[in-house]
């Protein structure tokens, strides 16, 4: 405490341990139930994040968890097309109301609410991530178990924002093999460190290929570092996803939720939900 203290922290610029720092956390809707929020993020783009968030969400649901996905990457929203959803989203005096695909899963994304789904969102960053906020604040989401966060790419000013305003219960870091990409990783985890949020695993996307004719596998873009990152960073868990072009062409057609796509990430989220579980 500085000397002389006013105990008027408002006026005063000295930063001593008494100072109260403010809660910038931001409260759902008021009709909404939600248990836990898991964010999936990555360093940079391009390296199947959203792929990931998806395929987590189809796993949460098949366990028989009510799961929702807010896709936070409000200029390249993709999770619609991934589930098959092409309606938009409907409101009223109370709110705004997820879209649900045919499994169940609760849907928020900028594509739900343009009038055509190819059109460009062209904004800076500020209505981005009021729009973010948004989805929080003013979307109806019912029951949900768990709600998987699809942010945007790197650790600018809409991460930021997400990871002050939205109680999250941890984050999983998507990445891929090069060791270029686990440096950039490195940027995400320490990002969260300091904003006290868990990491709770790591994904390596794309982290090999079977061979269709012997089935060895092949390390097409380097050996992994998925491992020696999560041991550097205290990590808990690592999942690993082939290249896999089933799983792409169901991502395409908008049928992610099909039973033969859904098991690469199964026991990771098992894992998740046990470490989330014991910490109750």
């Amino acid at each position: 405490m500085a000397e002389n203290c006013s105990h008027d922290c408002g006026s005063c610029s000295a930063d001593c341990s008494s100072r109260e720092k403010p809660d910038l956390k931001k409260k759902p809707h008021e009709m909404s139930d939600i248990r836990r929020v898991i964010a999936v993020v990555s360093g940079k783009g391009g390296v199947g994040k959203s792929m990931t968030c998806a395929s987590l969400a189809v796993a949460s649901q098949a366990k028989g968890y009510v799961t929702a996905v807010m896709d936070a990457d409000i200029t390249g929203p993709s999770i619609p097309k991934m589930f098959g959803v092409h309606e938009r989203a409907k409101g009223d005096q109370f709110g705004i109301y997820p879209v649900v695909s045919k499994t169940g899963v609760q849907l928020m994304s900028m594509n739900l609410l343009l009038e055509n789904e190819d059109d460009p969102v062209i904004w800076r960053g500020s209505l981005i991530s009021g729009t973010v906020q948004q989805f929080w604040t003013d979307v109806i989401w019912t029951g949900v178990d768990y709600m998987f966060v699809d942010m945007p790419p790197g650790t600018g000013d809409v991460p930021l924002t997400l990871f002050q305003s939205i109680p999250l219960d941890g984050i999983i870091v998507v990445t891929t093999p090069q060791d270029l990409v686990g440096m950039i990783v490195s940027k995400a985890v320490k990002m969260a460190s300091m904003m006290n949020i868990p990491i709770l695993g790591i994904v390596e996307n794309m982290s090999y290929l079977t061979c269709p004719d012997c089935g060895k596998k092949i390390n097409v873009f380097g050996e992994s570092v998925a491992e020696a990152v999560a041991l550097e960073h205290g990590i808990p868990f690592v999942a690993k996803i082939p290249i896999d072009q089933s799983l792409t062409a169901a991502a395409d057609r908008g049928t992610i939720e099909a039973e033969e796509t859904n098991n690469y990430l199964v026991d990771f989220f098992d894992k998740i939900d046990g470490l989330l579980n014991e910490k109750k």
